[in-house]
């Protein structure tokens, strides 16, 4: 039970209270169980006291410095602690559903088990904080800072994370698929998520989030359909020239409306890629290769060395990878050189007409069925 002197010290008012507090630094205040319901605290020094399994409903503790205090059980849903200073505290299993934490200092404070439904922490500091188990479901995250916390096993059920901070952040066995504004937060270092939470969310995670994150490409290209469903197309690489620009914005655009992996230089190539080497890399993590035959790309050396990159990796794997689609009758009309074998050894989809939409989508639809993977 609380020390009734520190109590009644306490229920005077910050100003009397931190007074007493700078006479007697060498006495830790006992206010265990302690019924400060609606109390005003507001800028108290309630730095390692103990406030376990205290009762602090309503309670205005804006601006307190609660540096190593214990708040184990304590019950403080709809308390307010804007700006309060909460560093290393211990709030295991603490009720702060409801309360105001925003612009808190919760650096290094242990929130395990707590439940924190609803709570604004917005822009609060939550760097090298134990949130595991804890219950965030709709509680206000943005521009909070995450750095090194630890999420693990916790509840985000509609979050709001947007503006967050994250690196080197713990996000083990936790559905993040109905948190809010992923997409947005800002990583300044890798941080791990655990393929029980890719499983948990269902895959329905944001690519920007993963990318953050430091997921690499190749597990972000299965992710989905290893989790949630069996994979339902190939995934491809599209090989075409500039100058067949218009129509491959719109096959790549189509290909990812029906759900087709896809990789496409102006899309996906990074600032900094070295070309060569990046697409070689592409060509041999994706199934298919998607080769726009036209005038254009029968004369660049670019996509010949796709062709053969290709090429090289059904010999490897024996297995067809090269699926050719013609824009013009120019394959037609060589009689040697790599166009020429492609004309002879595959069949090759016709959009010469592409540009009328009938023509187009009856070619599309034969395209999509032939990149149907084999579930069998």
């Amino acid at each position: 039970m609380a020390d009734p002197e520190h109590l009644k010290i306490l229920k005077q008012g910050a100003k009397v209270w931190n007074k007493w507090r700078s006479k007697h630094e060498d006495v830790q205040p006992n206010l265990r169980a302690a019924n400060l319901r609606h109390a005003n605290l507001r800028n108290a020094d309630l730095s390692d006291a103990d406030l376990s399994h205290a009762r602090l409903i309503n309670a205005n503790l804006s601006d307190a410095k609660l540096i190593d205090a214990s708040l184990h059980k304590a019950d403080l849903c709809r308390a307010n602690f804007r700006s309060a200073d909460l560093r290393n505290a211990d709030l295991r299993n603490a009720d702060l559903s409801g309360s105001d934490l925003s612009g808190a200092d919760l650096s290094d404070a242990r929130l395990i088990n707590a439940n924190l439904r609803n709570a604004n922490l917005s822009g609060a500091d939550l760097n090298n904080a134990s949130l595991s188990t804890t219950d965030l479901r709709g509680a206000d995250l943005s521009d909070a800072r995450l750095i090194n916390a630890n999420l693990s096993y916790s509840i985000v059920n509609g979050a709001d994370f947007t503006y967050s901070i994250m690196g080197f952040t713990t996000l083990a066995r936790i559905d993040l698929s109905e948190a809010k504004g992923l997409e947005t937060v800002r990583h300044v270092f890798p941080s791990t998520i655990g393929i029980d939470t890719i499983y948990k969310s269902q895959g329905n995670i944001p690519e920007l989030f993963l990318h953050g994150c430091g997921v690499p490409d190749e597990f972000i290209t299965y992710m989905r359909s290893l989790v949630a469903h069996p994979i339902q197309f190939y995934s491809c690489f599209i090989s075409y020239s500039s100058k067949d620009q218009d129509f491959a914005n719109r096959l790549y655009a189509d290909l990812q409306s029906k759900g087709v992996r896809c990789w496409f230089a102006p899309e996906d190539l990074k600032i900094g890629d070295k070309f060569r080497n990046r697409i070689d890399e592409s060509i041999r993590v994706y199934d298919k290769l998607l080769l726009v035959l036209s005038e254009n790309s029968v004369s660049s050396q670019w996509v010949e060395k796709e062709v053969e990159t290709a090429l090289e990796r059904e010999r490897e794997q024996n297995k067809t990878m090269l699926f050719p689609v013609r824009l013009d009758d120019a394959v037609n009309e060589l009689k040697v050189g790599w166009p020429a074998d492609v004309r002879r050894n595959r069949h090759i989809g016709d959009f010469v007409c592409w540009k009328d939409h009938d023509s187009y989508q009856k070619a599309f639809d034969r395209l999509i069925r032939d990149l149907q993977a084999d579930n069998k």
